[in-house]
């Protein structure tokens, strides 16, 4: 895979713009949490960054499928460093909540979302090769190890350094990072255009009154086209949610986001209330080293269970490791646990991303793989509120709790409409007319 044409041009300075998204809600934590004294307050505000995002995330992949990533990328960066910076100088000045909030919200509506615009560069390049679902294991792993050097880096910089050395740091990599894989617009996926030829074909008299098959169209998930008369035809986009596919594994992915969101709160309070705040990055670079790790395998399985069958039992694996989490009261046991949910999310992860390939179009893949990101980032700004108000409210680990329900809520949606998780196969449509030519939708 690694030897495709042009895939280092756009995986190194990838890997450098997605260290910032690793970084971007530990941070946050860890700066509110030092100026207001509250983990509630900083998780709220983390919460507004993730739920900002979640929300704009589709909206960006849409106008990167439409207008191209580069497009999309150049001014995103620039906002995203400037809010960012905004954001720390108005937590250091000990700004009130709600400027706090307002403030999360450009933040997190601009982070660039380089992964999708990855994986969409990986199915552009690879089309239909088997290789799509290494490609997709590859993505996690590269994911799990930003995860690893991220939460790392940024606590290191933010107990080490200064409380908003973090933020600082997210900030000047999202720039920098980003206008690099901007700059590499050779493998960027092409842009989606509606096609509609002009030219008129006119029917000879002696076919005029007789019945004549036309040209079949087959296309696969969210596109649509439809032919019409006099030789017009024109492809319409169909957005990605609209896929009942997709929206199941949105809800799916909402769950694993409780994991990632629940996990940094509560982390970071498992380790303040034993005196060792700087083992929060370690635990949670565990955590993701599980991920990595078992990404690597599954991208080193040639699978032969269907994709939706291996979604739902790593799902299931992934629920019941979460649930011993809130168990754990010593280090060892809690990196022990955390290794072993961190292996587990991987499956789920990769195997979403293999089906989104198989669900919709290629016109609508940065779309659909943003859909799922921002679900992502939405259950962990979820979880990250919840988590915080449960640590403040309640026990030292009791956020861990948020993990166990999320992923349980999770699987029972993915069990019980696992079969819209079934790629449709591709129609054949044949129109005939008589005299004149009726528009018609082939799906």
């Amino acid at each position: 895979m690694l030897r495709t044409r042009g895939a280092w041009a756009f995986l190194l300075p990838a890997f450098a713009a997605r260290q910032p998204f690793a970084m971007l809600t530990v941070s946050i934590v860890l700066l509110v949490q030092h100026t207001t004294g509250s983990y509630g307050a900083a998780g709220a505000v983390a919460a507004v960054t993730g739920v900002a995002m979640a929300l704009f995330a589709p909206l960006t992949g849409t106008w990167a499928d439409r207008f191209g990533q580069r497009t999309v990328l150049l001014p995103g960066v620039l906002v995203h460093a400037a809010a960012a910076l905004t954001l720390t100088v108005l937590a250091l000045s000990h700004a009130p909540l709600w400027v706090l909030f307002a403030a999360a919200v450009p933040t997190g509506a601009s982070v660039p979302q380089i992964g999708p615009m990855v994986r969409a560069r990986w199915g552009t390049t690879l089309q239909d090769s088997p290789l799509l679902t290494t490609a997709a294991a590859f993505e996690s792993v590269t994911d799990e190890l930003t995860f690893v050097l991220g939460p790392l880096l940024a606590t290191a910089l933010c107990t080490a350094v200064d409380p908003a050395a973090g933020l600082v740091a997210e900030a000047v990599l999202t720039l920098g990072g980003g206008l690099l894989f901007a700059a590499q617009a050779g493998t960027q996926p092409q842009q989606s255009v509606s096609v509609r030829p002009q030219q008129s074909v006119s029917a000879r008299p002696q076919e005029s009154d007789s019945v004549r098959p036309q040209r079949s169209h087959s296309v696969r998930g969210s596109a649509k086209v439809t032919a019409g008369g006099v030789g017009h035809a024109r492809v319409e986009r169909v957005p990605a949610l609209r896929v009942p596919g997709v929206r199941v594994l949105a809800v799916a992915f909402l769950g694993i986001g409780s994991v990632f969101g629940g996990m940094q709160v509560s982390l970071a309070s498992f380790t303040r209330s034993i005196g060792e705040p700087g083992l929060n990055g370690v635990l949670y670079g565990v955590f993701a080293a599980g991920n990595m790790l078992s990404g690597i395998v599954c991208g080193a399985i040639a699978w032969k269970a269907a994709p939706q069958r291996r979604l739902v039992v790593g799902y299931a694996a992934l629920a019941l490791a979460a649930s011993g989490l809130w168990t754990a009261h010593s280090v060892l046991l809690l990196a022990a646990i955390g290794l072993l949910v961190g292996a587990c999310i991987a499956p789920a992860l990769i195997t979403g991303y293999t089906l989104v390939d198989r669900l919709v179009a290629p016109t609508a893949r940065t779309e659909a793989f943003t859909w799922l990101t921002a679900a992502v980032a939405l259950g962990q700004a979820a979880a990250v509120t919840l988590a915080g108000q449960l640590e403040d409210r309640l026990w030292n680990g009791a956020g861990f709790l948020v993990p166990l329900a999320g992923t349980g809520l999770a699987l029972v949606t993915v069990v019980t409409l696992r079969t819209r998780l079934v790629p449709r196969p591709e129609g054949r449509t044949v129109a005939r007319g008589v005299g004149h030519r009726a528009p018609l939708a082939v799906d």
